[in-house]
């Protein structure tokens, strides 16, 4: 079933306002700091994990999944565009995370990563965290793009699926955000808008990621896939450790857990 109404619409702004709503959720999560000064141990690490399983299934049920399918309808053999694009996602972050200075949670400014800068601690820890929205903003911008070759009501569903799903781990990411950074000495306000701020690269990736395919479409299957491997390196590099720090690794590996079964469900149920 082909969706004329939908041609309608630029695929670029239903990125835009899909990447809004996962940006409005990581606000709405960094807002959990006005009622909490503090986060137990065990619902940080769980909430990590829950974003971590989240983006793991969407790199493959909504990213590589329909990469693999596409090649093969087009002709081309099936697993090189999920091979290079995986691998040129993660190579790209690997690139950034080298280069944009950043600081993880809890380590001394001495540790930064990234090209030394004297910027202050303040800013490179909202640096660490934005990083890991650049590739979910991305995918969902692919997603969304996508429709403009293949307007079917399964992509159509398939890219919502993502987007939700993107957004449900986003709300308690802002707010494992938010609250460490209210620990570290901010006030409330400030962490705030440093949780939210954080989530503000997400609307900007979504809407290069659409333009990307639709003025390249046949690049469509290794875009898809490059979204992937960008989003498994900050999952491997980033999420899974910050999510086992600590003695309560139980507690992220059933966040994975149900992170992955959540974002499998809303893929295979409306995708």
């Amino acid at each position: 079933m082909k969706l004329e109404l939908l041609l309608e619409y630029n695929p670029i702004l239903l990125a835009f306002i899909a990447t809004m709503f996962t940006w409005g959720l990581t606000a709405l999560g960094s807002s959990m700091v006005f009622f909490f000064k503090t986060i137990n141990k065990k619902i940080l690490n769980s909430m990590l994990g829950f974003a971590a399983g989240v983006m793991i299934a969407a790199s493959f049920w909504s990213l590589l999944n329909p990469a693999i399918d596409m090649a093969e309808a087009n002709g081309d053999v099936p697993w090189v565009p999920a091979l290079v694009g995986f691998l040129s996602g993660g190579a790209f972050l690997l690139l950034v995370d080298k280069i944009l200075p950043h600081l993880h949670l809890g380590l001394s400014v001495d540790k930064a990563e990234g090209i030394k800068t004297t910027w202050q601690r303040s800013v490179l820890l909202v640096l660490a965290i934005t990083l890991h929205n650049i590739p979910e903003g991305l995918a969902v911008g692919v997603a969304f793009g996508a429709l403009a070759s293949n307007p079917d009501v399964g992509m159509l569903a398939g890219a919502v699926a993502l987007a939700i799903g993107i957004g449900l781990q986003n709300f308690p990411e802002g707010a494992a955000v938010s609250i460490p950074l209210r620990r570290e000495g901010f006030s409330r306000l400030k962490a705030f808008n440093y949780g939210q701020l954080s989530g503000i690269v997400e609307p900007i990736a979504g809407v290069i990621g659409a333009y990307l395919v639709l003025v390249i479409t046949p690049l469509l299957p290794y875009a898809l896939s490059f979204a992937a491997g960008a989003m498994i390196f900050v999952v491997v590099e980033e999420l899974i450790p910050e999510s086992q720090n600590g003695h309560e690794t139980d507690y992220s590996t059933i966040g994975a857990m149900l992170g992955f079964a959540t974002m499998m469900l809303l893929d295979v149920a409306l995708g």
